[in-house]
């Protein structure tokens, strides 16, 4: 578990990385220009984290259920070639994807005096910029969208809907609570996670509102990455024990 909340946390602070310098730039100098080779490298990097929180989560899904559901059978199927070998795999799909993405985007190289109603390189306005049809805009999206995005999230349904069975099934309350606080943080990052990464997606697809896509874009790259360690920390019982610890030492 702490491998791979280490790596996502590396990952958090990738994904904001790529977001928040240039945003900053920005408000101080009242400029939102970004050159084209610019908007193109903060798309790839942005896609390539946002795909590996994504499958990240989805990885972490599948280490709670074996903790739960195989308990004894945890420390041969959980072995570190096995987390190191789903990082790597996770990294290599959304480097995959980032490059998809390039592609479709190199097939319109003009970008000079467009405008983008979002405070980055939000690859679902570039695609609208590089389709003109906009029925082939949105088989593109849905696609990708199916593939990086439902995919994983029914993988979590999946495992989640096994961990409540196996919860269900235990007598005591004690341990239900026990496995229920478990799942808990990671569940919460979840439902944060994919509620604000579909808003911005469906956003773009359904409604044309460039109020609301903003909105929804500070919420998914800014606001829930900088939320992702207060809950592990705040619902993790090592680290409110260290803190009360701490608390004692200094009072």
């Amino acid at each position: 578990m702490y491998f791979f909340l280490s790596n996502l946390s590396l990952i958090d602070i990738c994904f904001s990385s790529t977001i928040v310098p240039k945003m900053i730039v920005d408000i101080l100098t009242q400029s939102r220009v970004i050159s084209y080779v610019g908007c193109l490298t903060q798309m790839s990097l942005f896609i390539i984290f946002a795909c590996m929180d994504d499958f990240l989560l989805t990885v972490m899904t599948y280490d709670r259920f074996v903790a739960i559901c195989h308990p004894l059978h945890y420390p041969v199927i959980m072995s570190p070639r096995l987390c190191d070998f789903l990082v790597l795999v996770s990294f290599l799909v959304s480097l995959f994807d980032s490059q998809l993405h390039n592609l479709i985007i190199f097939q319109f190289t003009y970008f000079k005096d467009l405008k983008i109603s979002n405070f980055f390189c939000d690859p679902s306005q570039l695609l609208n910029l590089t389709f003109s049809d906009t029925f082939s805009n949105n088989i593109v999206k849905y696609i990708i969208g199916a593939f990086y995005g439902l995919f994983p999230l029914s993988r979590i349904l999946f495992s989640y809907y096994k961990i409540i069975s196996s919860i269900l099934r235990i007598q005591s309350s004690g341990g239900k609570y026990k496995d229920f606080s478990t799942c808990g943080s990671h569940l919460t990052v979840v439902c944060l996670f994919y509620g604000t990464a579909f808003g911005v997606y469906l956003e773009s697809v359904v409604s044309h509102s460039p109020r609301k896509g903003v909105l929804a874009s500070v919420m998914y790259t800014v606001v829930t990455p900088m939320l992702n360690p207060f809950i592990y920390s705040l619902r993790n019982r090592d680290i409110k024990s260290a803190l009360r610890r701490k608390h004692r030492r200094t009072a």
